[in-house]
């Protein structure tokens, strides 16, 4: 006798056996027990939830021949039970949409179903995979879709609902079925241990439920997987032998390597990754989840709905995401989102990966722009003196006296004109001190006629230099630095002390 695998050995028989799956269960149970029965139902969820089995179950209690009408109870036991569960039913039609995709297949079907069922009260049609279905076979199914004969009920189900016209969802009533919690699929796994008379540690349990993923089936294939390596004993070294670690276990070994600014622990993680049979693109589209994971947990709080991870798992997550500010998470979020754009297209993408990683290691070493700028502010204020003890105008030196003096050309004519005894002095600010306002102790008013000339401003701009002061000139008018003649406006050609060489 051929060997039946588990998943369809322990496939679910009733509503109250699926797993994982208890409001859309509870409600196809009410309504076939208050027979409010609907002509059409699409079930939409990922590969292994419990889709198919969900239609089965509907069909035998719509069809269960123990019973007088539909009932919630199906026993399993009759002929269109037993037949139903095995997909051989001549009522209940189960067509798979990805190699029945054209208009002609739905026109077969549109014709045959006007015929009333051989044996049953409804004829069922279970079309798996409907997001296959072509543009034309969808308009084609849209009539009797929404007005089919009263003995018929249509079952849709897809992985891709979003690849499903919204014409064709408005004529069903959607269920969507959510990955299933590792709590639950670790009890499954245990029943269904315990009918085999398999022992199993429990880790090994927990492990084959995490790299489940959700799918009940993924689940049972990887235990049909052990106990045909590890017989009728299963440990954790029969568990090391053939499965990987869980890949988000993996990714959260990384990541704490990543907290700690361990570069060399973070490329051993991205290896391991890559030695369970992971792509660069699939590692990083995993690194930045789990990112995206820590960064909710730190900025909306523990308890916040947006995470939705196991509890045992979350406190681990928590404590995680205080390793990093908001701001870093974004920053390494976007490193590793262009990381996995660039992998697409590179014969380098191991490389680029360990570099981002690497990378994203020393990410401690690095703050957002703000808090340097907050930073140098703090820095700045510290440096600055007080009000109460701001700095006196420098001492008076004679022109021409030291180094570092540079005569300003003569200004080309204008309107504006300095008082002859108000020559300005202007001196650069220290390399140590903090930037200040042009002007400081000048009157406002002298300060705008001083300002106003030409040749104050020229000096200013070449020197760096600050308003400090107002003195009288100490020449005679009409004469300069050089000996020249004055300048027409008959105002003193001024200098500017600078601690440079001269520039000219």
């Amino acid at each position: 006798m051929a060997y039946t695998v588990l998943a369809r050995k322990y496939r679910s028989r009733g509503f109250d056996e699926i797993v994982g799956q208890d409001a859309v269960a509870a409600t196809l149970k009410n309504a076939v027990a208050s027979g409010r029965i609907h002509h059409g139902y699409l079930f939409t969820g990922t590969r292994g939830v419990g889709k198919t089995s969900m239609a089965r179950i509907l069909a035998k209690a719509l069809n269960c021949l123990k019973a007088d009408a539909p009932t919630d109870q199906p026993c399993c036991e009759c002929e269109a039970c037993r037949l139903i569960a095995e997909g051989e039913d001549i009522d209940v039609v189960e067509i798979d949409a990805a190699s029945n995709t054209g208009v002609d297949n739905i026109r077969d079907l549109r014709s045959n179903a006007v015929y009333r069922p051989a044996r049953s009260r409804f004829k069922v049609y279970i079309i798996d995979e409907v997001h296959m279905l072509s543009t034309g076979a969808f308009n084609a199914l849209l009539k009797t879709l929404e007005e089919p004969p009263a003995h018929v009920k249509f079952i849709l189900a897809t992985t891709e609902a979003h690849r499903v016209p919204a014409t064709i969802q408005s004529r069903c009533q959607r269920f969507d079925f959510r990955s299933i919690h590792v709590d639950a699929i670790c009890g499954r796994l245990r029943e269904i241990l315990r009918a085999e008379s398999i022992e199993a540690d429990d880790a090994v349990v927990r492990r084959v439920a995490r790299l489940a993923s959700g799918s009940m089936r993924d689940a049972l294939s990887l235990l049909d997987q052990l106990m045909a390596f590890g017989g009728a004993r299963l440990s954790a070294e029969v568990m090391d032998e053939v499965l990987p670690a869980p890949h988000d276990e993996l990714i959260f070994e990384t990541v704490r390597c990543i907290a700690a600014g361990d570069a060399a622990g973070t490329l051993v993680g991205v290896d391991r990754c890559f030695a369970t049979g992971h792509t660069a693109e699939r590692v990083c589209d995993t690194l930045i989840e789990h990112l995206r994971t820590l960064m909710l947990l730190r900025v909306c709080g523990p308890q916040t709905e947006l995470v939705d991870v196991p509890a045992q798992v979350r406190e681990q997550l928590i404590e995680q995401s205080r390793g990093f500010d908001a701001a870093t998470y974004v920053y390494m979020i976007s490193l590793c989102e262009e990381v996995r754009r660039a992998v697409k297209s590179s014969r380098s993408g191991r490389a680029l990966l360990d570099a981002a990683v690497v990378r994203l290691a020393q990410a401690r070493d690095f703050s957002d722009v703000q808090t340097l700028l907050d930073h140098l502010e703090g820095a700045t204020g510290a440096a600055e003196p007080p009000a109460a003890k701001k700095k006196e105008p420098p001492a008076e030196r004679p022109l021409n006296a030291g180094p570092g003096l540079v005569a300003s050309r003569p200004p080309k004519p204008g309107p504006a004109v300095v008082p002859q005894a108000a020559v300005p002095e202007v001196r650069p600010e220290p390399v140590s001190a903090a930037p200040q306002a042009v002007g400081v102790g000048v009157p406002t008013v002298e300060k705008e006629r001083v300002m106003a000339s030409p040749l104050v401003r020229r000096a200013l701009t070449l020197t760096n230099g600050s308003l400090v002061g107002v003195r009288p000139a100490r020449m005679p008018i009409g004469e300069t630095a050089g000996g020249d003649s004055a300048s027409p406006e008959g105002v003193d050609d001024g200098v500017v002390e600078n601690s440079e060489s001269p520039s000219e």
